[in-house]
């Protein structure tokens, strides 16, 4: 009966933790769809998006003032992590990825987990030069989120659950609106359906790859950032794991498919969050691969059976 009576209180939890690999899956999903490739070093992407708004928060906090004041420093904090993993990932692409595109589709593979390994490490050298260590780093969250929670309907909604998922909605309502509507969306989409033939009608499909990057590595970090608020913690080895569940998202979804991946996290985070509660904590991550293997089987394609960029 007890579980029973935390599931709506699950509910919350669950669709807070899913919108998190619903951003992160955008970006596997979007680089797929456009290059058919997997872009295994994006976790790391989303990692060093945590660690600059960690950074950003220890150096506003520290100067004070209007800098130090919450919903400014929030919007900040944002700004400078989709910034600096947006960067991250163009520099990537065009480093480890653009030489190898007319390689055979093993070669970027292993070259993005290449990325993946030298980021980790290189986050973690820089960790033990300037702290003398690479312990987790603590982020003083209430000093952006006060503490505290709203009551609806007998459920209690953090403040920093509530902003986690506000943020994460409004920013793939944008991303929806970017790719369907702009003139870059229907050149992603065109890119998507047949990259030779948009190149011959005028588009820059390598300036398309890169603004792909860019974007999906913006949404990444802006994940690290509201995971890094919300867990009040941060380490240079939390991309992998974000990373594995979040593709994961991305193939439940429809690997390729905006809503695909929206849709694939959002259940991903939800089974997460109800597995703990009527299993254990220790089983959430076996049955959210179980669903994810079940699903596959019954739909090869996904959940929406997304293929392109084309098809949101």
């Amino acid at each position: 009966m007890d579980a029973l009576e935390s599931l709506p209180q699950q509910l919350v939890y669950g669709l807070a933790l899913g919108s998190v690999y619903a951003m992160i899956a955008l970006g596997y999903s979007m680089v797929y769809g456009v290059l058919e490739f997997i872009n295994f070093s994006h976790g790391e992407v989303f990692m060093v998006g945590a660690f600059a708004s960690l950074l950003t928060l220890t150096a506003l906090t520290g100067i004070g003032g209007i800098l130090a004041w919450g919903p400014l420093l929030l919007l900040t904090m944002l700004a400078v992590a989709m910034l600096a993993s947006g960067a991250l990932g163009v520099a990537v692409e065009r480093l480890a990825y653009r030489p190898l595109r007319k390689s055979s589709r093993l070669a970027p593979l292993i070259s993005a987990i290449g990325v993946s390994l030298i980021l980790q490490n290189l986050v973690m050298l820089l960790q033990v030069h300037f702290q003398g260590d690479s312990r987790p780093q603590s982020v003083p969250a209430r000093d952006v989120v006060p503490a505290g929670s709203w009551e609806v309907l007998g459920v209690r909604i953090s403040y920093t659950a509530g902003l986690v998922f506000a943020v994460s909605i409004v920013l793939m309502i944008a991303l929806g609106a970017l790719v369907s509507r702009s003139s870059l969306g229907r050149s992603m989409r065109a890119t998507a359906q047949d990259a030779e033939v948009a190149g011959l009608m005028g588009i820059n499909v390598s300036g398309v790859i890169t603004r792909t990057f860019l974007i999906g590595s913006g949404l990444a970090g802006a994940a690290g950032c509201l995971v890094a608020l919300y867990y009040t913690q941060i380490d240079y080895t939390m991309g992998f794991s974000a990373g594995i569940k979040a593709f994961a998202a991305a193939v439940l979804g429809g690997i390729g498919s905006i809503r695909g991946a929206m849709a694939g996290g959002l259940v991903l985070g939800v089974t997460e969050a109800f597995a703990a509660t009527f299993l254990s904590a220790t089983y959430k991550d076996l049955v959210a691969f179980v669903l994810l293997v079940v699903v596959l089987a019954i739909r090869p394609a996904g959940l929406l059976g997304r293929k392109t960029l084309e098809r949101v």
